[in-house]
Parts: structure tokens; C-alpha cells; sequence
């Protein structure tokens, strides 16, 4: 009797995603750490003004305020204080749980790479129980493509151009959510591969591009 071949399993793939404000609109949280930084160091920070531009490494903005020689201890400062007044104050992005959710559904791997110090992106997750496959903090832009390229991730999401330029020097697909401080145009001109308003769209968009690679894959076998 003979038997017809298996069915090769779909290859596994790896989306990597970004944290503040892309999978967590972490604003509120933010704000009242840097109001609790400028009222104990008696140095005035516009709080608004700095959760306006999230993204960079926390010692970039903390520049903005400081002098140079300070910024180490205040960065240690401001994570200690972000321990107690951020986690809780901080909500999922909508979409959040679904975008993670359909990775799974179709056989992916999820991964976060932030330029947040990684043991307070830790809290973030576990209070808001989203549960990627890996978490990778303490990377910004284009130093993001070595966990990227670590893990195989094919597809990188995030909310800045420095998400951007990280996903295309990992050799991945940039898909940009125009839902932190850079609008889609300007995602756009800085190179990214898809856009969308948010991640709702991205089940989605995922779908369809998991199909598509399918399709590709099943005409070259």
C-alpha cells in the first residue's frame, strides 16, 4: 500500500514588537515619574513635553534637563521611582492582546525588543499579562537588529523611525503603527514597509501576508 507524503509543516516565523506605544501606551505612567523626578531634584521638567517624544533611550531625554555628569544617577533614580508610580497607571494599546494573539494562532513567535531597561518592561507585561515568547530591553534603533536577527524575526513592529531603521538593519519588514509620536507620513518617508493606524489593523494585515508567503511558498515547492 502505498502512502501519499506528509504535509510539511508551515515554517515557524518571529514578529518582534515595540512596547511604548505600540503594544502599551505608557504616557500616564510616565508623566507622573517625571513630575516625582523634577519635584525631588527641584529641577523642572516638562513632563508633557517628554511624553510627547517617547522612544529614545530614557538618558537622551533625560539630557534635556540635566548636565551630563547627573544622568547616570538619575536614570537609576527615575527607574527606581518608575517601579512604584508607572506599572499600574499604564494601559494596553488597542489591539494589543489581539496582535499578540494571531501570531500565535497562525504558528509565529513573538518577541519584544525596547529601548525601556528591560526589568521595568518586565513589570509592564506582567501587570497587563501580555505574554510575548521573549522580552529584549535596553536597545534603541538600529542596535535593536541584533535581537532581532538573534531570534530570526522576520517582521518588526513599532511606533518610531528609530523602529524603522532597527527592523530594515535586521533584514526585516518594517510595519509601522502610527499611534506613538511619529505620524504615518513621516513613518512612510522614513522607509517603513506598512503603515496602519494601529494595531488593531494588524491581524489583518497579517493574515493576509502569511497567506500570501504561503501561496509563494506552495508554487516553489
Amino acid at each position: 500500500m502505498t502512502t501519499q507524503p506528509r504535509a510539511a509543516a508551515p515554517a515557524p516565523f518571529t514578529v518582534g514588537f515595540d512596547l511604548d506605544m505600540t503594544l502599551i501606551d505608557s504616557r500616564p505612567g510616565i508623566r507622573v515619574t517625571y513630575e516625582a523626578l523634577a519635584a525631588e531634584t527641584g529641577v523642572p521638567i516638562d513632563a508633557e513635553l517628554a511624553v510627547g517624544r517617547l522612544g529614545p533611550p530614557l538618558v537622551q531625554e533625560l539630557r534635556e534637563w540635566f548636565p551630563e555628569e547627573d544622568v547616570p544617577r538619575v536614570a537609576d533614580r527615575y527607574r527606581e521611582l518608575y517601579q512604584d508610580l508607572a506599572i499600574t497607571g499604564s494601559l494596553p494599546m488597542p489591539g494589543a492582546r489581539e496582535a499578540l494573539a494571531v501570531v500565535r494562532e497562525l504558528g509565529g513567535r513573538s518577541i519584544v525588543v525596547t529601548a525601556k531597561h528591560g526589568g521595568n518592561a518586565r513589570l509592564h507585561l506582567d501587570h497587563l499579562a501580555l505574554e510575548p515568547d521573549a522580552l529584549i530591553g535596553d536597545l534603541w534603533a538600529e542596535q535593536k537588529a541584533v535581537a532581532l536577527r538573534d531570534h530570526g524575526a522576520g517582521i518588526y513592529v513599532g511606533d518610531h523611525t528609530g523602529d524603522v531603521r532597527g527592523a530594515h538593519a535586521a533584514g526585516a519588514l518594517s510595519v509601522a503603527v502610527a499611534t506613538g509620536p511619529c505620524p504615518a507620513d513621516e513613518l512612510r518617508a522614513a522607509g517603513a514597509d506598512v503603515v496602519l493606524a494601529g494595531l488593531e489593523d494588524f491581524p489583518r494585515w497579517l493574515r493576509a501576508h502569511r497567506a500570501r508567503a504561503d501561496e509563494e511558498a506552495a508554487a516553489s515547492a
